[in-house]
């Protein structure tokens, strides 16, 4: 008994250990709330579910039970089951607990889990937009709805196995007879079955009604579109009268049922349920076939058209795309000038020659000063100092460690040290990166800051900091030690705690090992996704956290979102597929957001930091829009700061989120086309190219880049990508969003549809690859024993044509990591007479600069000023050294601006030629103000 005992306790501390351990991880992070109303709230539902699916269940075996008929002349069939009688007899109310409790705690566990989707049917706030078939609130099918179908689904399975139970009992104890003589069943069994029936016939009611309004959200195949969401022709003139006409049928069988307790007959009931089962064949099923067959076919486009319409219209709200329209851009230069194009070219972007994608092996060696360091397999891309800058943190590296134990793993060997920074535009005379912030500890651009990060990306395993025994905090002439002061993890002081984590750790050292005392802290769920998913289980977490110094410290920028599929005639995308792309494929560090979910409404509703030295996790409210997010905070009130608490330091590092932009890019393809004849006919339809560069046939990533659009006068930090024709190689479209979050246009998506037959980017890929100079470098770097790897191929908007750049690096035989080699650059101009130099014009050559004289014919406008062999930062060209300079920039400005009025005034594009004409005016008035300094004596003329 005593053995027994203790092993119950045991098994109910090891259970016990779980829930504790969590309440003292959500308390140290500060987001106690969090855990308390997901508890409550499942707790609660558990409860409640449970209870009302056990009386039901309960009461209808006591209901069939005391509703027995006397079995004083029992059948051979009844003196078959009269030993099952007295067998039950002394344990009936055993088994009638049993049989409910087991009902209960399915019933209730299964409810529990129904916890998102109560918070938000109970605190749901308004959209503001109706639906344009029953003109209700979205909210009601993003909140309402999906909590009435549970309700619905739970009636259903509480009737049923009421029923089951019921009429077990009432066959067991003689009130259903199969093989006896006479009637089948009792009154009183007929009675109850009846209304058992009539209840699951009601609740059918029901489920037809709600489903006339799931047609606003159900999805379906729709050759014309594919993957569909909300009402066509047939659901609107054939679907929805027959669920009316299905409800109101449904209830009068319902009723026929319920009068079985007057008329104790089957008769009716049977007749109405036949009839509910037929005309469900008939109207629910044949009707709406042959309306698809005989009027909608013989002339779809026409019959779909309106129902298209409203699908556009819903699927670009819900996305935030319905603010981006196709402005046209003909691909063909506006500018006739060599030397006009390549001044311009070295303004139009700061080309990022640095890939974060390859240069994590250059990183890791140059920086990695110990093998107990590493840098994640991809970097990122921000902005220090407005420059465009490769990042990456040098965290620990646990298989690295020298010697592996227990101690070293989890006490020694705690935290990363330092941010590396490098500039994003240009490489030294060898090809390395040119770092800004670099060594141990680092020192550079960014000044004092805290440098341990003992949270991130690479950090998956518990350490415990701050006790007896002494940190290693990095070895520099000799080994520094540290010991951890702050109050992040949990506190190990007491036994209690011990002994839970070394149950939830399945650790029994934590238990009683000496290197743990007063002080002594763990920390656990240390990437920032982990502690973000944690604190807001209601948010969808971006696939790439990225870090910045911020105000001293290593903060961990997390993207999250807020999704829906209950957005009426949105159509639904999954997320997995949407976001994943080349470097998603096989990278541990940059995964796809929620891997399958299907979503039809997406917002980047929250800013999340997550500090790497002592693991704070902060939520900033971002889109204050969203309803949502204000029905998630209403949820979990306090957990979510308001957007005015985000400062400037941390806003200058906020940036656009890569995988909102690839669903929103994904659904573009299809919805930029508003004509719902042209969406149908699919004829514009675009496509996301494969990514060029490698052969994995996985689409390209955008990329983050400092440019100019057409009509911008400064580079604007953003986001760009590519579209092709569906089933062609040119380019069809290219799309930049202002990804800078301290900009006023900080979002806006910018769609440049090109008019002309430009070639994309597979296409400059293999002609790249077919020039002779890259034939011979490729064949002197495989003679060498290097391998070759294509950066990326970076697209710019450039004077009516496109400008495509790409950093070509080599890493040798006994090389640890890759240099930039070559840069190869392409102008392709739709519109250039044969023979001239501009016309889709590819080079590859030693720098930047060299590739960019090359490609125009011209040398630069002022001198590179950077070492030989150096590529010059693009975007800084100098300015003229005298008024006479001054006045040539003001004259080919003149003339660019004619050439702009001359080309819109052809397109009859009255709006750019009066852009063209002020640009010309002021372009004038320059060069006369240039023209007067000339004159004047000591002007520098």
């Amino acid at each position: 008994m005593t053995l027994g005992v203790l092993a119950v306790l045991a098994m109910a501390f090891v259970m016990f250990a779980g829930f504790w351990t969590d309440w003292l991880w959500y308390r140290s992070v500060h987001y106690s709330s969090v855990f308390t109303t997901t508890l409550w709230t499942k707790i609660g539902l558990f409860a409640v579910f449970g209870l009302l699916m056990g009386i039901a269940v309960g009461f209808n075996i006591w209901l069939a039970y005391r509703l027995r008929p006397p079995l004083s002349a029992m059948s051979l069939e009844q003196q078959s089951l009269d030993r099952y009688r007295m067998g039950l007899a002394p344990f009936k109310k055993w088994v009638l607990l049993a049989v409910t409790a087991l009902v209960a705690l399915i019933a209730g566990a299964s409810a529990s889990g129904q916890w998102r989707t109560w918070l938000m049917w109970v605190n749901g706030v308004e959209f503001g937009q109706k639906d344009p078939q029953f003109d209700l609130d979205v909210s009601f099918y993003a909140f309402d709805l999906p909590w009435y179908r549970f309700l619905l689904a739970f009636g259903f399975a509480a009737v049923v196995l009421s029923l089951i139970a019921a009429a077990i009992t009432h066959y067991l104890y003689g009130g259903l007879r199969i093989t006896s003589p006479g009637a089948r069943a009792t009154a009183a069994a007929t009675g109850h079955l009846s209304v058992l029936l009539g209840l699951f016939v009601a609740l059918k009611a029901v489920a037809y009604w709600l489903d006339r309004y799931g047609l606003a959200v159900k999805s379906s195949d729709f050759k014309a579109t594919g993957n569909w969401t909300g009402l066509r022709y047939v659901d609107a003139n054939a679907y929805l009268p027959a669920k009316t006409i299905l409800f109101c049928i449904a209830v009068i069988c319902a009723l026929l049922f319920f009068a079985t307790l007057w008329r104790r007959t089957w008769q009716l009931p049977v007749i109405g349920f036949g009839l509910m089962v037929l005309s469900a064949i008939l109207i629910g099923g044949l009707y709406p076939a042959i309306v698809q067959k005989f009027q909608v076919q013989p002339n779809e486009q026409a019959k779909e058209a309106p129902y298209i319409q409203k699908n556009i219209d819903a699927t670009r709200k819900a996305y935030a795309i319905d603010g981006t329209k196709a402005e046209n851009y003909s691909g063909k230069s506006t500018v006739k000038a060599k030397d006009t194009l390549r001044a311009d070219a070295d303004t139009a972007a700061s080309y990022r020659l640095l890939d974060p994608n390859i240069v994590s092996p250059t990183f890791q060696q140059l920086e990695q000063k110990r093998k107990y360091y590493q840098f994640p397999t991809t970097l990122d891309v921000d902005r220090y100092a407005g420059k465009d800058t490769v990042v990456g943190l040098r965290e620990l590296n646990i298989k690295g460690i020298p010697k592996r134990n227990w101690i070293n793993d989890h006490f020694t060997y705690t935290h990363g040290y330092g941010a590396i920074l490098a500039s994003g535009t240009h490489t030294d005379a060898n090809g390395s990166p040119v770092f800004t912030e670099s060594g141990l500890p680092t020192t550079g651009t960014l000044g004092t800051y805290q440098q341990r990060i003992y949270y991130g990306e690479k950090t998956d395993q518990y350490s415990i900091v701050g006790g007896p025994q002494k940190e290693l905090d990095y070895e520099e002439n000799g080994e520094k030690t540290t010991s951890y002061k702050e109050k992040s993890g949990v506190s190990l002081s007491n036994t209690f705690n011990r002994a839970a984590y070394a149950v939830a750790f399945s650790e029994p050292q934590i238990l009683y090992s000496g290197a743990i005392g007063d002080g002594s802290r763990i920390l656990y769920n240390r990437t920032p996704k982990e502690r973000v998913e944690a604190v807001a289980p209601w948010l969808t977490i971006d696939g790439d956290a990225y870090p910045a110094v911020v105000d001293g410290r290593i903060q961990w920028i997390v993207d999250a979102y807020t999704t829906t599929n209950g957005y009426p005639y949105a159509s639904r995308t999954t997320l997995g597929d949407t976001t994943a792309d080349s470097l998603t494929v096989g990278n541990q560090q940059r995964t796809v957001v929620a891997q399958q979910n299907q979503v039809n409404y997406i917002r980047n509703s929250v800013k999340a930091t997550v500090d790497a030295y002592d693991g704070t996790v902060k939520l900033y409210e971002w889109d204050t829009q969203d309803p949502v997010l204000k029905t998630w905070m209403k949820a979990f009130p306090g957990t979510v700061e308001p957007k005015s608490e985000i400062k400037g330091d941390l806003l200058a590092h906020l940036r656009y989120p890569q995988d909102m932009f690839k669903v929103q890019r994904e659904l573009l393809t299809r919805y930029h086309v508003t004509d719902p004849a042209q969406f149908y006919s699919g004829s514009d339809a675009w496509q996301v190219p494969d990514d060029p560069t490698n052969k994995d046939g996985n689409a390209v990533p955008p990329y983050y880049l400092s440019m100019k659009m057409p009509g911008d006068t400064a580079q604007r930090f953003s986001l760009t990508t590519t579209f092709t024709p569906n089933g062609r190689p040119n380019l069809g479209a290219f799309m930049a969003v202002d990804a800078d979050a301290t900009s006023k246009e900080y979002g806006r998506l910018r769609l440049l549809r090109v008019t002309s037959d430009v070639p994309g980017p597979a296409q400059v890929q293999s002609k790249l690859n077919g020039l002779p100079s890259v034939a011979t470098f490729v064949r002197d770097m495989k003679g060498a024993d290097s391998d070759i790897q294509y950066g990326n191929l970076l697209t710019v908007p450039l004077d009516g044509g496109f400008l495509y750049v790409e950093p070509v690096y080599a890493q040798g035989r006994n090389a640890l990591y890759p240099l930039l080699k070559k840069v190869a650059v392409s102008y392709v101009d739709a519109d250039q007479p044969e023979g001239d130099t501009t016309k889709d014009t590819t080079v590859f050559e030693d720098t930047l600069t060299q590739a960019l004289n090359a490609v125009f014919g011209v040398e630069a406008p002022t001198a590179p000023t950077t070492p030989p062999g150096t590529t010059k930062p693009p975007g800084t060209t100098q300015p003229p050294a005298s008024n006479d300079a001054a006045l040539k920039q003001a004259i080919a400005d003149a003339q660019k601006a004619y050439d702009a009025g001359q080309a819109a005034l052809q397109k009859g594009d009255w709006t750019a030629y009066g852009k063209a004409q002020e640009d010309l005016q002021a372009a004038l008035q320059r060069a006369a103000d240039a023209g007067a300094k000339l004159k004047t004596p000591g002007s520098g003329g």
